[in-house]
């Protein structure tokens, strides 16, 4: 093993440059080089790469975003593309690429196996925490500081005007952050894909605007709806305009978006972003085809594909915690 490359893709998570930097720090001890190619599978096309050490990464492990950018990539969907691919990495005698990104980064690299004989290794990083085979993937942990704490100003608000907001998460078609940031704010209603779907909208609908018109009438405080991203047809709106439709109940929107993945990671992310990036190099030289992650506090490595088919469902606990909560509310 001489020559490991890196790259960053799909949708940056806070930690992505703490795991650049353990990469680097262990390709150096290990005496590996260590490139890296910006804008993810863009890089590797286009040929677009800088050599890494330590000097360069040290002072990161604090930073949000990637310092190798991140972008989606088109072309990987052609097998051409995967080809230019193949061939950049053959060009720079790399003899194993680390992959720091979900769920679409991960099946690119499946398609790469098809056509470069190097060992193909990756690290779990987005917020959405949609990665089976580990507990939790880089970013998710920011993610939810981050979406708490605005919902915790926007709390102040809900209660001072005794007001509805509807406040939309990310996640993607998972609600890992929905969950754990409606507990965590003390969110009156989560709705996500777990306690929601296309043909219990309306019971989902009716209950809640049950259980609106009795809090606002009983307690005089606000009430914070969080909603998945992707769940409410027309998103968080389509969801105000049924309110008002059906029972008269204005609502405000709020969109949280970007906020979610921006911003230094915490400590927890950096933490887990070191352990996987050194896990990846040790595993970088011996496999190929498959993903780091920790599964109850232990460092584990697992086939890419079941990392990727697997279903990640939300924890049962928080399934209970919720809806014991949302019982002593109503």
């Amino acid at each position: 093993m001489k020559r490991i490359a890196i790259i960053t893709s799909g949708g940056d998570a806070p930690g992505m440059n703490a795991a650049i930097r353990a990469i680097v720090f262990s390709c150096h001890d290990q005496q590996i080089e260590c490139l890296g190619f910006y804008h993810g599978y863009n890089g590797l096309i286009n040929d677009e790469f800088t050599f890494l050490i330590p000097a360069l990464v040290s002072p990161i492990i604090q930073r949000g975003g990637t310092i190798l950018k991140s972008a989606r990539c088109k072309e990987m969907h052609q097998d051409e593309g995967v080809k230019q691919a193949a061939n950049t990495l053959n060009k720079h005698k790399v003899d194993a690429l680390i992959v720091i990104g979900g769920d679409g980064s991960f099946r690119g690299m499946m398609a790469l196996q098809g056509y470069w004989l190097g060992n193909l290794i990756g690290v779990p990083a987005t917020i959405d925490n949609d990665i089976a085979c580990t507990d939790k993937t880089i970013g998710f942990t920011s993610a939810v500081n981050t979406a708490t704490q605005a919902i915790d100003k926007i709390r102040d608000t809900a209660n001072a005007f005794e007001r509805v907001f509807i406040v939309e998460v990310m996640g993607r078609r998972s609600g890992h952050i929905a969950f754990n940031v409606g507990l965590a704010a003390g969110a009156e209603a989560i709705l996500s894909f777990e306690n929601c779907n296309l043909n219990s909208l309306e019971q989902a609908k009716s209950h809640l605007i049950a259980q609106i018109q009795s809090q606002l009438l009983e307690q005089h405080t606000g009430f914070v709806i969080v909603l998945a991203e992707n769940l409410w047809p027309k998103g968080p709106h389509g969801l105000q305009q049924a309110l008002r439709d059906t029972a008269n109940i204005e609502s405000a929107v709020c969109v949280l978006g970007y906020i979610q993945r921006g911003g230094s990671p915490c400590p927890e992310d950096r933490i887990l972003a070191t352990e996987l990036g050194i896990e990846a190099v040790s595993a970088a030289k011996h496999n190929t085809g498959i993903m780091v992650g920790k599964v109850n506090g232990q460092i584990s490595r697992h086939c890419i594909i079941r990392a990727t088919e697997q279903n990640k469902p939300v924890d049962r606990a928080l399934h209970s915690a919720y809806h014991h909560i949302s019982k002593l509310n109503h």
